[in-house]
């Protein structure tokens, strides 16, 4: 039996996943989880257009093991909830610029003010091998750093974030910013100061859940009605 907590959850991380199908930073691959005390909410291994709360899976954050149904890359989203315990909902998706970003750079620094929220820089995951495994889970979150979001080469990107609306937030804005990054690529560009990066950092709780609202908001607009 749920708590009412997690029926909610259940419904955030489902909405959450729909959002990212309806804006298009998923094909049929990606998940989207939360945080629930000593448990994770995760979507299926399903085209996450069709995900509905009753869908969502529960795994124990100590899991040793993944139930049947679920996306083999929880292992990361595992990884992530352990390595950082302020982590309340990870998305992971495959925005098309990210995919270019991750065969030329191995970091890119913001290109844009609300790229600033992603952390100083964004680190690219080196290797393009599926993180199907609790190994490969544990090095990817170690990679991560001091950033809220990774690109990961060949393979998309993920994002963590404090619940599911401001994870695909978090997703968008990563987004973005791999596109800002590949539309200047090799022209003269004024970098961000520090003192802009941290201006746009000491607002990031007030603006970024608004950002996450506004999309699941203009996602479910752009759904066709069932």
């Amino acid at each position: 039996m749920h708590s009412s907590t997690a029926r909610s959850l259940d419904v955030q991380v489902a909405d959450a996943a729909r959002a990212m199908a309806a804006l298009g930073l998923v094909d049929a691959f990606g998940h989207v989880s939360a945080r629930d005390f000593d448990h994770m909410v995760i979507t299926p291994a399903a085209d996450l257009e069709t995900v509905e709360a009753s869908n969502c899976i529960r795994i124990p954050l100590n899991a040793t093991s993944l139930p049947a149904g679920c996306p083999a890359e929880a292992w990361a989203h595992l990884a992530l909830y352990d390595r950082f315990p302020a982590t309340g909902a990870i998305a992971r998706a495959q925005p098309a610029a990210s995919l270019a970003v991750g065969m030329l750079a191995d970091r890119i620094a913001p290109t844009h003010g609300q790229a600033c929220w992603l952390g100083d820089s964004v680190p690219v995951y080196p290797s393009a091998l599926l993180v199907r495994d609790a190994g490969r889970g544990r090095r990817l979150a170690e990679a991560i750093g001091s950033s809220d979001a990774m690109i990961l080469r060949g393979n998309g990107a993920i994002a963590m974030a404090s619940d599911p609306a401001t994870a695909v937030a978090t997703m968008s804005v990563l987004a973005a910013a791999c596109t800002v990054w590949l539309q200047t690529r090799g022209e003269p560009v004024a970098a961000m100061s520090a003192e802009e990066i941290r201006s746009w950092q000491a607002v990031k709780h007030e603006l970024l859940p608004r950002l996450g609202a506004h999309l699941l908001r203009k996602a479910a607009t752009t759904r066709p009605t069932r």
